[in-house]
């Protein structure tokens, strides 16, 4: 077995080599599952709503490291009563090597989320189904078509900061 990989991740040789981009850590953040009418809400019947809101932030951490935090928050309706709130921050931290700040941005507002976007789905489902509700199975996400809608927002707003260089992201 070589040297050149620590715990999965590409060694500092491999910055020689040229632009890298790595995983170096996944992990649940913070993550919450309020059931604040029950037992009364479990005998409900009424057609469930509900309410998604995802966002990212991003942090950088150092040089070459940066942070993305996936957020996720599930609201469901049973009427005019709150039947369950599901809240999940999915967390990464991210190596990026020798690479471009508008190729940097373009990962973290991309690629980055769509690693850490199975372990939300798994996440979210679990929690509501041991919350004693029917499973919820979030639909995929085009990270990539909300990555171009907040560079269309930045570019009306008249900045070009970057997601590397931002906290909050955006809202879908």
């Amino acid at each position: 077995m070589s040297d050149e990989t620590t715990n999965g991740a590409v060694a500092p040789a491999a910055e020689a080599a040229g632009p890298a981009f790595t995983v170096e850590k996944i992990y649940v953040k913070d993550v919450s599952f309020e059931v604040p009418g029950a037992p009364a809400v479990y005998a409900e019947n009424v057609q469930p709503e509900l309410q998604l809101n995802l966002n990212q932030r991003v942090q950088r951490l150092g040089e070459n490291a940066f942070e993305v935090v996936l957020g996720v928050t599930l609201t469901c309706k049973a009427g005019d009563k709150t039947a369950y709130v599901a809240e999940v921050q999915q967390a990464g931290i991210f190596g990026l090597i020798g690479l471009e700040p508008q190729a940097v941005d373009v990962l973290l507002g991309t690629q980055c989320p769509n690693i850490l976007f199975p372990y939300v789905r798994q996440l979210v489902s679990d929690l509501v189904q041991a919350g004693g509700f029917p499973p919820f199975f979030l639909q995929p996400i085009n990270f990539e078509a909300l990555y171009a809608e907040s560079l269309r927002q930045r570019a009306a707003q008249g900045g070009d900061a970057g997601l590397a260089n931002s906290e909050p992201v955006g809202n879908a």
